[in-house]
């Protein structure tokens, strides 16, 4: 019975910060209030205080937390699959597509502006997905590795980290700006340094470095045959 009230219980506050999203990017984090809410997602005083204790700013992380999660959401398939140029494309327009429809207005960069970015909770949120961005797309330069179409000499994990913090520039720019050009070029920019090296260089140089190490050479001639008695 507790199992099941437990999960129930999960429900209702996922349905809450969800409704509450919903409410959020529609009016702005300024002009919504907690009966706003309420009347979204059919929740009484109780029922919400019951699940966000400490009121509106528990149940604004809690969205900012649900705004983070879509950001990779939204970039699905595509991003858990970036194991061919086909595949990093289609990400490439996806992730273009997504912040064009955002327009100027970002849903998470509204809440943190309102609780705070410096309180603890909203610094692990922001944290958490850079680190889980980052880190899929350093496996997907990995898979690029595996299937032989980037040097293996890559630093996998400074492009992934170069190539975010482009994106996020791009971003901040098209927000004030509305214009997408910085996004897309520090994508193309970005995915065209991947494709810079050229694997089978980085192959034959791999092989010469194994064939240096194996071959006799002149400092290291062959051992002559002994003299059987």
């Amino acid at each position: 019975m507790s199992e099941a009230v437990t999960v129930k219980g999960r429900a209702t506050r996922a349905r809450i910060v969800e409704g509450a999203a919903e409410v959020l990017r529609e009016q702005g984090v300024a002009f919504t209030t907690l009966d706003d809410i309420r009347g979204r997602t059919g929740t009484s005083k109780s029922q919400l205080f019951h699940y966000f204790p400490a009121g509106k700013d528990e149940l604004l992380l809690a969205v900012a937390r649900f705004e983070a999660d879509r950001v990779l959401a939204d970039q699905q398939p595509h991003l858990g699959r970036l194991d061919s140029w086909e595949s990093w494309q289609q990400w490439r327009d996806v992730v273009v597509d997504r912040y064009e429809r955002q327009g100027d207005h970002c849903p998470l960069a509204s809440l943190f502006l309102q609780v705070g970015r410096d309180r603890p909770g909203a610094r692990a949120i922001v944290t958490e997905l850079m680190h889980q961005w980052q880190g899929q797309l350093a496996r997907g330069m990995r898979a690029l590795q595996k299937n032989g179409l980037v040097s293996p000499a890559l630093d996998v994990d400074r492009v992934a980290a170069a190539l975010l913090a482009g994106i996020q520039g791009g971003v901040t720019i098209m927000m004030s700006t509305g214009d997408s050009t910085h996004l897309k070029a520090a994508l193309d920019t970005g995915i065209d340094h991947l494709r810079a090296a050229p694997p089978d260089a980085a192959r034959r140089r791999l092989m010469s470095a194994d064939s240096a190490r194996c071959c006799p050479s002149t400092c290291c001639p062959m051992p002559s045959e002994e003299v059987q008695a």
